[in-house]
């Protein structure tokens, strides 16, 4: 289970560092998703994996990590989708505003090849 869940973690930081080295504002923000993915996992599994563990505690055990599952995990990575989604939507809506004032998707804003900007020359 920890081995699947650690190749997981790396296949996707993987993918999204490489989508992240791309020019395209895109391919860019796809990464960050996938990064923003793989930190969860990462610190979902830093709360000890556990299988068939209750998350409350059961009558007549006591409140311990041996018994349960660890809530803090949970709780952050609870908090760090909704700010992900949040930073994506920011980040869409900022590289269609730029799309439409460059005419290109390029990171760096320089136009396609053979293409010209709106508006001219600067």
């Amino acid at each position: 289970m920890l081995l699947l869940l650690a190749l997981g973690i790396g296949t996707l930081a993987g993918c999204g560092t490489w989508l992240l080295l791309r020019a395209r504002t895109f391919d860019v923000i796809l990464g960050l998703t996938l990064m923003s993915y793989a930190v969860n996992l990462f610190i979902f599994a830093m709360g000890r994996v556990k299988v068939a563990a209750l998350p409350l505690v059961a009558d007549g055990k006591v409140a311990t990590l041996a018994n349960t599952t660890d809530p803090l995990p949970q709780a952050l990575v609870l908090t760090a989708i909704v700010i992900s989604f949040a930073m994506t939507a920011v980040l869409l809506a900022v590289a269609l505003r730029a799309r439409a004032e460059t005419a290109s998707d390029h990171v760096d804003g320089t136009p396609e090849a053979g293409g010209e900007t709106r508006g001219g020359p600067r």
